[in-house]
C-alpha cells in the first residue's frame, strides 16, 4: 500500500465541517466520493484537523493509502477534476508508510478574520465576521498575548456534551503565539494563533473573548483569572464559524528518528 499526502483549501462555507456525516455535504465526504470514482478502491482519507461546520481552510492536510499506481501528481489533477470549485488539492506528494496527517503533526495555525468596515463586501460575506463598532483593539491585542504559553483552556472550550468525558479528556494546551493583528491597507484585524493542539471551538472562543475586552467589558489583566475559573460560562462568546481559517499544519523534518515524535493523543476540534 502506498501513502499519499494531499494539501488541502477550501471554502467551508456550504459544508457540514470536515466529517463525514450522512445526507450532508462534508469535505471528507467529498474527498471520499472523488477517490472511490477514481481507483474504484474503498478508501479513507484521514484529515489532520476536524474543521466544524463554515470554518475554511488555507492549507488542511490529510492522507489516504491505496494500491492504485497513479502518481501523486495524478492524483492531484483527478481530484481536482471530480471535487466541487469550493475544494482545491494544492499540493500532493507520496509519503513513507509511518506518515499520518493527524498523529503526526506538531502545530497547526489559525486566522480569525474580522472586517471592521461599516459594510461587508459581498466578497467577505460568510468569509469574515463583520463588527463595524468600537473596539479598543490595543486592549484585545494585550489580551491575546496572554494565551501564550501552556495553560488549562477549560474556559476556552466547548463540553463534549459529556461530563464522562469532560473529565477524562486532557485540556491543558500550549500556544506558541497569539496576537491580533491589523492587516495592512484594509478595514480588518485578524487574529493569528499558533499552537500543538487545540480543544473544540477554542480560538472561537478566545475570539469572543478578545471581543469582549475590545468592548470594555473585559480587560487584558482578567485573562489569568479566567484560566483559573475553568469555567466556560465566564469567558467571552463562541464566535461564529465563517471568519476561522485553518492556515497551516507543521510536521517534523522526514531527515529526523521517528522515535523523536510526541506520542499519539486525542485532540478535539477547533
Amino acid at each position: 500500500m502506498r501513502t499519499i499526502k494531499l494539501t488541502i483549501s477550501y471554502d467551508g462555507a456550504d459544508f457540514h465541517g470536515w466529517q463525514v456525516q450522512p445526507g450532508v455535504p462534508t469535505i471528507q465526504g467529498s474527498l471520499h466520493d472523488a477517490l472511490r470514482k477514481i481507483t474504484q478502491e474503498r478508501i479513507t482519507i484521514h484529515g489532520a484537523s476536524r474543521t466544524d461546520t463554515g470554518v475554511h481552510a488555507m492549507g488542511q492536510v490529510a492522507h489516504f493509502k491505496v494500491q492504485s499506481s497513479l502518481s501523486a501528481a495524478q492524483f492531484q489533477r483527478a481530484l481536482n477534476a471530480l471535487l466541487p470549485p469550493a475544494i482545491r488539492i494544492v499540493a500532493a506528494e507520496e509519503m513513507g508508510p509511518e506518515f499520518h496527517a493527524r498523529w503526526l503533526a506538531q502545530g497547526k495555525t489559525y486566522r480569525y478574520r474580522i472586517f471592521r468596515g461599516r459594510v461587508l463586501p459581498p466578497f467577505d460575506y460568510r468569509r469574515a465576521l463583520h463588527y463595524p463598532w468600537p473596539l479598543d483593539e490595543e486592549a484585545m491585542a494585550a489580551a491575546a498575548r496572554q494565551f501564550e504559553g501552556e495553560h488549562d483552556f477549560t474556559s476556552f472550550a466547548a463540553s463534549s456534551g459529556s461530563e464522562e468525558d469532560d473529565r477524562d479528556r486532557e485540556i491543558r494546551r500550549v500556544l506558541y503565539s497569539s496576537e491580533l493583528v491589523r492587516v495592512p491597507e484594509s478595514e480588518e484585524i485578524a487574529y493569528v494563533v499558533r499552537g500543538k493542539s487545540f480543544l473544540r471551538y477554542m480560538v472561537r472562543k478566545i475570539v469572543g473573548t478578545l471581543l469582549e475586552v475590545g468592548k470594555g467589558k473585559l480587560a487584558p489583566a482578567d485573562i489569568p483569572g479566567l484560566f483559573e475559573l475553568r469555567d466556560r460560562s465566564r469567558s467571552g462568546p463562541t464566535v461564529p464559524p465563517e471568519g476561522l481559517y485553518l492556515v497551516s499544519l507543521e510536521y517534523p523534518d522526514p531527515t529526523n528518528s521517528l522515535a523523536s515524535l510526541p506520542p499519539r493523543r486525542r485532540s478535539d476540534r477547533s
